[in-house]
């Protein structure tokens, strides 16, 4: 099985469509020692094709759109971050306390860009202030897993750097082997709003439909970045009082619209958002949003025929299963690192690819979900993990043929225009096919800056 067709199938694809994709394989797109450029196309691949179906059925044509991938485009808006410009400004997108650390016995790997992190690593440590030098100090000390321990509990990120062969007998990763890729459940038939048939261009296959986005950081907004380039009416909500980077919030804010809630304050707010929603994406640690009720399984109970959609770091289950993390510490926890370095000296993926691909995925696993809704008027509840992708990748995608094209430079797939937080250069985006958009509607707005009601 090719990783296209893994994906397609994990989202529930009709493997008879797979006919419909072809691709432009590039050589020097995403090099790697694992196969990132084939899954990265797999799951761009399987969110175009996605698009296309919905698109097919809602526009009521005779068969599906084709659909083209291209390394060249799939490679530069896997690292999208790295291509965006502010006024001429490129954004610093890891802080000074957020790297690979030496510990007594192995490597540490934090992350500390929002302040709460930062502020909890030296905490942890025992040390006075967020001092790269004596924080250096204070890890060297310590076995690099009592670290991790002593960081966590602290409220901040850290993991020890593991080999695939100590990860693999983790229990967490034992957790993860055995789930799906992407988890599928339908649940109990509505009558869903009725979304109007789609016509003229582009073909918007998500035209219409409303998706509550309580994602953060990169996975969960590049999905809802990408369902917003579809035609959804995409609206992020934050609480006021947690923060977020504008630089990253540009540009993963594509398309979408932004504004400030708090869910256990402005409860009557939110739940009008919920009841006029076709769509819930969240992306926040598992068990942290049950309080207020907003779990996949109490939402699709409240409001059957609900497409929900969970994404995590580890998988809400297993003894990490509460636990925070990002695409920078699954690398390292997962051996990620280690083969694509040593253990002496720990590497990393060319981009941030667990983030991207599971954001692809998410989107694909939505859409899919949606034309199955149209059929039977079920809902369903989705989950996705950065370390379920991380064990596709290194155990279940091969590597491709040889491409009989270069990708030299990005310049082909950058796009510029202005926007509220001023003249943007961006990459555009990778998911194409026969008659869809090449760019989104709307640039990005400043977070926080829009009312929190539906168009």
């Amino acid at each position: 099985m090719t990783a296209l067709e893994s994906a397609w199938s994990a989202v529930g694809g009709d493997p008879a469509l797979l006919e419909r994709v072809s691709a432009v394989v590039r050589e020097g797109a995403l090099t790697a020692r694992l196969p990132v450029r084939e899954a990265a196309r797999a799951c761009v691949g399987a969110c175009a094709l996605a698009a296309a179906e919905a698109g097919a059925r809602r526009a009521g044509l005779a068969g599906v759109p084709a659909v083209r991938l291209d390394d060249g485009a799939i490679a530069t808006a896997f690292v999208s971050e790295r291509h965006l410009l502010v006024d001429g400004r490129a954004p610093v997108w890891f802080a000074p306390l957020s790297r690979f650390w030496p510990a007594a016995d192995g490597w540490v790997r934090t992350h500390a860009n929002y302040p709460h992190h930062r502020a909890a690593l030296p905490a942890a440590l025992g040390v006075s202030r967020e001092d790269p030098d004596a924080v250096a100090a204070a890890v060297a000390e310590r076995p690099a897993r009592e670290v991790e321990d002593a960081v966590y509990a602290a409220g901040g990120l850290a993991v020890a750097l593991r080999t695939p062969a100590e990860w693999a007998a983790h229990e967490q990763a034992v957790e993860v082997a055995r789930r799906p890729l992407v988890g599928r459940e339908r649940t109990a038939p509505a009558r869903a709003r009725a979304l109007p048939p789609l016509d003229g261009t582009p073909l918007l296959p998500a035209a219409g439909v409303r998706v509550l986005d309580l994602t953060r950081v990169i996975a969960g907004p590049v999905a809802t970045r990408t369902l917003a380039l579809l035609g959804a009416d995409v609206l992020r909500v934050d609480p006021p009082r947690l923060p977020e980077l504008a630089d990253q919030h540009t540009d993963t804010g594509f398309g979408k619209r932004s504004a400030l809630l708090d869910a256990a304050v402005d409860r009557r707010a939110l739940e009008e958002l919920l009841a006029a929603a076709d769509v819930v994406v969240t992306g926040y640690r598992p068990g942290s949003l049950d309080r207020l009720g907003l779990s996949a399984r109490a939402l699709t109970e409240r409001r059957p025929g609900l497409v929900v959609a969970e994404l995590s770091a580890w998988g809400a289950y297993g003894p990490w299963g509460g636990r925070r993390g990002f695409d920078s510490l699954v690398q390292a926890a997962t051996g990620i690192a280690v083969t694509e370095g040593s253990a002496e000296r720990p590497g990393a993926l060319p981009a941030q690819a667990l983030d991207h691909g599971t954001g692809y995925l998410l989107a694909a696993a939505v859409l899919r979900a949606l034309t199955d809704r149209s059929e039977d008027g079920r809902g369903s509840r989705l989950s996705l993990s950065l370390a379920r992708t991380a064990h596709w990748l290194t155990h279940e995608v091969a590597r491709g043929p040889a491409g009989d094209a270069v990708y030299e430079a990005p310049d082909a797939w950058l796009a510029e225009r202005d926007g509220p937080p001023g003249r943007l250069r961006y990459a555009l985006p990778p998911v194409s096919f026969e008659g869809g958009p090449r760019d989104w509607a709307r640039p990005p707005g400043v977070w926080g800056a829009d009312p929190a009601r539906w168009l």
